[in-house]
C-alpha cells in the first residue's frame, strides 16, 4: 500500500500529469511524470491506471497491486514534488513484477534525464 501523502486522488491531477508531463512508453506500462519547476519539499505522488483493456477486475486488481508495490520501492528515487501515472496495458496482465519493474525502471530513466 502507498502512504496517502504519495497518492495520486484527483481526476484533475491525472490529467494535468498525462496532458504537461513528459511521457515514456514500454511493452507493458506507459509513464507521465510531471516535475515541479520549483524546488520543493512535497512528496512524490503516484497514480495507476488500469483499464478494461488489461482485463476483467480480478486482473485489473492483480496488476494494480503488483505497480503499487513495484513503484513503493521506487518512491525515493524520485526527485521531491514530481508526479507519476503509471499506465497499463494489456500486455501488463501476463507480467509477473520483475517484468513489471524492468520496464517502470526503463521508463523512468529515460524520463528522468
Amino acid at each position: 500500500m502507498l502512504p496517502a501523502a504519495n497518492r495520486l486522488t484527483r481526476s484533475q491531477d491525472f490529467g494535468l500529469v498525462v496532458r504537461r508531463g513528459r511521457r515514456a512508453g514500454r511493452p507493458r506500462l506507459v509513464v507521465h511524470v510531471l516535475t515541479s519547476a520549483q524546488p520543493t519539499l512535497d512528496p512524490s505522488k503516484v497514480g495507476f491506471v488500469v483499464s478494461k483493456a488489461v482485463g476483467n477486475s480480478v486482473v485489473r486488481h492483480r496488476v494494480s497491486r503488483k505497480l503499487r508495490h513495484v513503484v513503493r520501492d521506487r518512491l525515493d528515487a524520485l526527485p521531491p514534488g514530481t508526479s507519476l501515472v503509471v499506465r497499463a496495458l494489456a500486455p501488463s496482465a501476463d507480467a509477473d513484477s520483475a517484468e513489471l519493474g524492468r520496464d517502470l525502471d526503463a521508463a523512468l530513466h529515460k524520463v528522468l534525464r
